[in-house]
This record gives structure tokens, sequence and C-alpha cells, in this order.
């Protein structure tokens, strides 16, 4: 039995691509909730990775799905926002909501706001959050010594062999600092329930578990935590990984 404040179950979500959207996209449909979703600031492949090395934007790939799955228009929405763009020679291979959230970003001057924007857009039930509004990339230190430079390289191996991850930390852009998007550590001070994963284990999970001052914020809530685990392993981050190996990583 869970105290419920202000007539409401408060769920905080972390998790990534399409593990996070089916979650969300399950809770969104129960009553008494309200729900915050935390989404990793580290992609940097495909098109939001053309648009961050570009513009110099924050990646708004996993933003974009989180908002779809909270928004009552899901279908029409997914089917509009996740449309790959195939005319003009630039805007080629770039998601339609990708571009949307930049050109907002770029327009407020904010990327927070332009998430509000586009949750206002899609009447989203719930919030989207990102972990941090600090540019960084995502770096992996595997137990041979060596490391892998960006969320795509490390979530895709080059080679069919590669050493498991060791530690994972992250680094700022031109000498900047890293901190926790401060809504973030107020919703999870303020949370019933904490639902970690699924997602990519290092790539999207801890990716934004470490955010500092995320994981002294989880360590001090109240609120019920659960580590909901992946259905498969993945080559390259969780090979031949058994449950108790995510446990021990989170």
């Amino acid at each position: 039995m869970y105290l419920v404040r202000n007539g409401a179950l408060k769920i905080l979500t972390f998790g990534g691509g399409s593990g996070q959207y089916t979650l969300l996209s399950g809770l969104r449909d129960l009553k008494n909730v309200e729900i915050t979703a935390i989404a990793s600031m580290a992609d940097n492949g495909g098109s939001t990775g053309r648009l961050r090395d570009e513009l110099g934007v924050l990646p708004p790939g996993d933003i974009l799905k989180c908002a779809i799955a909270l928004s009552p228009l899901r279908d029409v929405a997914k089917k509009i926002m996740l449309k790959t763009l195939k005319g003009d020679q630039r805007m080629r291979g770039h998601k339609a909501g990708n571009m949307l959230i930049t050109m907002l970003s770029r327009y407020t001057g904010s990327f927070p706001a332009a998430i509000r924007t586009l949750a206002e857009i899609l009447e989203v039930s719930g919030r989207v959050l990102p972990a941090t509004t600090n540019k960084a990339t995502l770096v992996a230190e595997l137990v041979d010594g060596s490391r892998i430079y960006g969320e795509s390289a490390i979530d895709i191996p080059q080679k069919s062999h590669r050493e498991p991850i060791k530690d994972l930390f992250l680094v700022p852009h031109h000498n900047g600092s890293i901190l926790a998007y401060p809504p973030v550590i107020e919703s999870i001070k303020d949370s019933d329930v904490i639902l970690i994963g699924p997602g990519d284990l290092f790539t999207s999970i801890i990716a934004s578990l470490i955010v500092p001052g995320i994981k002294e914020a989880i360590q001090s809530t109240t609120a019920r935590i659960f580590y909901i685990l992946n259905i498969m392993t993945k080559f390259g981050e969780t090979h031949n990984f058994k449950g108790q190996d995510f446990i021990k990583k989170v």
C-alpha cells in the first residue's frame, strides 16, 4: 500500500528508447497517476547526433519518444513526429519531431521551453524532463583500460568482440560542468514510485543516473524504487549478463 499525496500516485521513470516508450504508453492510461519521465541527454546517433553536431543543440530523440508516449494523440503523433524526411537534401534522414524540437529550442533559446511547447502541442499528460541541460559526451571505460567516446559508439560495437564495460562517465563540453536539471531533483524527492528501466543499461539508464545530483537524490528519496529488467541482453553492453548483473551495475 502506498501513501498517495494530493490524490494521485506520483510515478517517475528512468529509461530509454523503445523500452521507456512502451512503459509510458501503458502508464499513461492508468487513472489517478501523475507521470514524470526523465530522458537521457547522452544520445549522439542518427538524426539526433547530426542536429547535435551541426547546431550544438541538446539531443531531442528520447525526449520526443517520451512526449509521444504520454500524448492522447499518440497514434497520429507517432506517425507524424517519427516520420523520416526524404525531400530536401539537408533535411534527409531527420525525424520531423526532432526538427520541431530543435527549431523550438533555437526560437525560445531554451531547451526546457521547447519541451514544454512540444508537450502543449501534443497535449501530453504528465511531464518530460531532460536529465541535464548541460552538453556532455558519454564515455565508457572497458576492462582492458581502453575508452569509447560517444553513446552511438558504445551502443553499437564496431568489432565482433569487445571487452566488457568497466565504468561510465560524462565529459562536459567546452570546459563546462554537468549538473542535474533542478526540476528532476525536485521530482525525485516528490515521487511516490520510481521506475528504473527498461532501456539500454549503460547508454540510457546509467547515462542518466550518473548525472551529478541524481544518484544522491535517489538515495535520499522516500519513494519506492523498482528496477524493470530488460527481457534480452545486448551485445556490447550486457552480453551474457544475468539478472543479478544488471542489479549490481545499477
